[in-house]
């Protein structure tokens, strides 16, 4: 080290210019003012006198704490043998249990070595101000790494605030592109913290925004298709009735009386008409809004449909169709709506009628199956093809064969649909062209709830 190299030769120094021994024994009187000098000159060096074996015989020292009696003179002789930079640390009488620099040089009385002078370089004086300086150099060496590890940060910081500030505009400039209209632009990557939560967000949002504004296309679309249609149905029963009365009211004297009685009768049957449209409008307008709640109870469906089959029986017998209800025994009680249920087979039966041609037949069916009782409604009607079934429960759908033109509004089917959802229950149709059509759907049966 530095200490050793600037004071490894003191020993050596004092054993030749004094002579420690006289007759085997310290000069202790001889030899004190020498080393007193050379201590005030360097107050670090703190010297002893050794025997052969490493006994210390007699010392000088800024006080009298020496603790040890013997050094290891093996550490000594390795001293003396070695290079002045690989010489190794040895024993501080003062300071048993801390190894400290030294100095050591052997002592010749008649060319025969009488012992060692050994030289502590470091004492406590000096290793408190090694402490210090240590310390101070620490503090430096803390405040230089303070300011480096300051100035990293700031570097990465000012890094950091332009990368973040470039992706905020990126970021502002697609939220301006959608505001302008462009639907499609979506926040690509920033997929880890604050920024991919605000991405993520935004892109929901936009996904969000534009799924409701087609469905607001979708619905503006459907109104105006609804007043086209509503406008044509209602025009039709309201041309006949304003042609009928306004003939009444011109030949009043010349129509016969069976005349202004066939005239009446036009007149009833399409108020009648126009009553079920106004009917089935404000029904589907009530679905549409969720207006409608189901008031579920117990009932036995083969007394509704008993109702429903005899009700209808002469309109049947008008237009020469069959009309049959196939009921098994004992049926269990059905848990729904009775009046939804009731329109619900009024419109299935409606629409078999609409398609069902002169000397067909429509029959209504019940069977228990799989803890529910399933309905079927079947006709030998026109039918319909595959493609024409996947839309028949669509609002305002209906075919497009000239003999079923003007027969309503189409939305028959599509308040079963409604109905049937609010029941929890789903419609199923099977249809051939000139085969007729089957419609199905169940109801939970009560006796399994």
């Amino acid at each position: 080290s530095a200490h050793q190299e600037l004071f490894g030769d003191i020993a050596g120094h004092l054993a030749e210019v004094t002579q420690p021994f006289k007759d085997g024994k310290p000069d202790t009187a001889a030899t004190h003012d020498i080393i007193h000098s050379t201590m005030v000159a360097n107050p670090g060096v703190e010297v002893y006198l050794l025997d052969p074996t490493g006994r210390i015989l007699d010392y000088v020292v800024p006080d009298t704490s020496v603790k040890l009696k013997q050094v290891n003179i093996a550490i000594v002789k390795t001293w003396l043998a070695a290079d002045p930079m690989e010489r190794p640390m040895g024993d501080n009488p003062k300071q048993p249990n801390q190894k400290g620099i030294f100095s050591a040089a052997p002592v010749y009385e008649n060319s025969l070595p009488t012992g060692y002078v050994y030289a502590v370089l470091a004492s406590e004086k000096q290793e408190k101000i090694l402490a210090r300086l240590d310390s101070d150099l620490f503090v430096k060496l803390g405040t230089y790494m303070f300011f480096a590890a300051l100035l990293v940060a700031f570097f990465v910081g000012i890094i950091t605030f332009f990368l973040i500030t470039d992706s905020i505009c990126e970021i502002a400039g697609v939220v301006q592109r959608f505001k302008d209209g462009d639907n499609s632009a979506r926040i690509s990557g920033h997929a880890k913290g604050n920024i991919g939560v605000l991405t993520s967000t935004f892109n929901e949002m936009a996904d969000v925004i534009v799924e409701n504004m087609d469905k607001i296309s979708a619905t503006d679309k459907f109104r105006q298709e609804l007043i086209g249609n509503v406008s044509h149905d209602l025009r039709t029963p309201l041309s006949i009735m304003r042609g009928y009365v306004e003939t009444l009211m011109i030949k009043r004297d010349q129509l016969s009386p069976l005349e202004r009685d066939r005239f009446l009768s036009v007149v009833l049957d399409s108020c009648n008409k126009l009553s079920v449209l106004v009917d089935e409008l404000f029904q589907y307008a009530k679905l549409e809004a969720n207006l409608i709640v189901p008031r579920k109870e117990n009932f036995l469906l083969e007394d509704l449909t008993s109702d429903i089959i005899s009700a209808y029986q002469l309109k049947a017998a008008e237009n020469n169709i069959d009309l049959q209800l196939d009921i098994p025994k004992r049926l269990p009680p059905v848990f729904a709506d009775i009046a939804l249920t009731e329109r619900v087979l009024q419109n299935l039966i409606e629409n078999s009628f609409k398609f069902t041609t002169s000397g067909g037949s429509i029959c209504l069916q019940l069977n228990e199956v799989n803890n529910a009782v399933r309905v079927r409604v079947s006709d030998t009607g026109i039918g319909m093809s595959k493609e024409q079934q996947a839309f028949i429960f669509e609002r305002y759908t209906q075919l497009s064969e000239k003999k079923v033109m003007n027969k309503g509004m189409g939305i028959g089917l599509a308040i079963v649909k409604k109905i049937l959802d609010l029941h929890n229950s789903g419609i199923e149709v099977a249809s051939e062209i000139g085969k007729g059509s089957v419609f199905s759907f169940e109801l939970p049966a009560v006796s399994h709830q």
